[in-house]
């Protein structure tokens, strides 16, 4: 049997398993009457909801909330599987900007929300970020949470103790462009404190600098152009020279190596989307105040942000989309803004004093609501293609097999097209 014959069998046999595993949950409300409701979340990452849940307990007596997270990877894989087979999800799944296009694909196994009154909602949301969820047919998948415009963290002691300057305005000053960037990095670790290197690592550069171009790994046509795509190329290599220069920390993302980073003060810089400074308050309390937030390289640009979506194979659709419709509401917005830096995409939510002018002690009274709001609002979405965040996982390996001495660049990078295409296929 060849390859792509085995694949549609298998895809057939998905849908199959998938047809017999919903039965009549998937027509069905989920609706479980006045009787207690226990509502799981599938999320990834601390997306800020938390501290919300026992207020909506509070107000909804017959509803419990159980919220279980995994590693960014291992998340959306599981609910790929999941959606698959036909049962494993929860009430609630969260979803990231990158894989997004991969599940609208697959609007018949998620609630369309448009039947709970989503339309009435829709101008909550920034327009890009609504249509983003919404599959070819018309179906709306999910409610967006958050975006993930850029700025540059950094330590501020770090800097001084390298000769570099300290103050936001003159640290964004240091780099208007990426070039710029990496020169500081040069600087930086020519005269850097024992054990703290310049950012914390490759990919998570590669992801910040892709994320500002206009086109990243699809065309609107929905073709994979990594190959192609000079801006790809040039900045797998320019970020490439700079592990070559000692910048890096070479640690990967979200691992616990990455996390304790924080702790031990092994890296002065990273790229900041909006919800990155959660993770940098969960990961660097002993470090308030000295970490602080400048301008990115380049200007604008966009790294993640989320939605939160009902799988069809809920036993308690309604409860779980009158949920998600609360997490997300503008009110809830603000405040998972003022506790974690998580910024909102309901953009009514900007112009309230609390976010606009909202400052954050723990990055020395940084002006994050200015900042982040102002990014939100210049950001100029790049199109995401069904497999992006696979696509990313690839790069992002490749640049991982580079820095732990594996590969070269070349190699790496060829190794990453192949990988690639499989994907693709």
């Amino acid at each position: 049997m060849s390859a792509a014959k085995l694949r549609l069998l298998v895809g057939v046999l998905a849908v199959g398993v998938f047809t017999a595993g919903c039965g009549g949950s998937t027509g069905s409300t989920g609706s479980s009457g006045d009787g207690p409701v226990t509502l799981t979340l599938n999320l990834f990452g601390n997306m800020g909801f938390k501290d919300l849940y026992a207020k909506y307990e509070a107000a909804h007596p017959n509803i419990k909330i159980v919220e279980r997270t995994s590693a960014y990877n291992d998340h959306h894989r599981n609910l790929a599987a999941h959606l698959a087979t036909g049962s494993g999800a929860a009430d609630v799944e969260g979803i990231d900007t990158g894989f997004i296009a991969q599940f609208r694909a697959q609007p018949e196994r998620f609630v369309d929300l448009r039947k709970h009154g989503a339309d009435g909602l829709k101008d909550r949301w920034l327009p890009w970020k609504w249509q983003a969820s919404v599959a070819k047919n018309g179906a709306q998948i999910g409610y967006g949470t958050d975006v993930g415009g850029l700025a540059m963290c950094y330590r501020r002691d770090l800097f001084e103790k390298a000769g570099l300057p300290t103050e936001r305005d003159e640290v964004s000053k240091l780099w208007p462009d990426w070039a710029s960037y990496f020169e500081a990095g040069r600087k930086y670790t020519a005269n850097k404190p024992e054990g703290a290197s310049f950012f914390d690592g490759g990919a998570q550069i590669f992801n910040a600098m892709i994320g500002q171009a206009e086109t990243g790994y699809y065309d609107a046509s929905d073709h994979v152009v990594v190959a192609t795509n000079p801006v790809v190329r040039s900045a797998y290599d320019e970020v490439l020279k700079a592990v070559a220069d000692g910048e890096s920390a070479k640690l990967v993302g979200s691992s616990p190596a990455w996390n304790t980073g924080f702790a031990k003060s092994q890296f002065a810089t990273i790229a900041c989307p909006a919800w990155m400074l959660a993770k940098i308050q969960d990961q660097a309390k002993a470090f308030a105040g000295k970490w602080d937030i400048a301008a990115i390289p380049g200007g604008g640009g966009n790294w993640g942000g989320s939605y939160l979506t009902v799988p069809a194979q809920s036993k308690h659709v309604k409860e779980a989309v009158d949920l998600i419709t609360w997490l997300t509401a503008p009110e809830q917005q603000i405040e998972v803004f003022k506790a974690h830096g998580i910024l909102p995409s309901t953009v009514a939510t900007y112009e309230k004093p609390e976010v606009k002018n909202l400052k954050n002690a723990f990055f020395n009274d940084a002006p994050v609501g200015q900042v982040f709001t102002t990014a939100a609002l210049n950001l100029k979405p790049q199109y995401q293609g069904p497999r992006a965040g696979d696509i990313q996982t690839a790069i992002r390996d490749a640049i991982n097999r580079v820095e732990e001495g594996k590969q070269d660049g070349p190699q790496a990078w060829e190794q990453m097209l192949k990988d690639v295409e499989r994907i693709e296929q």
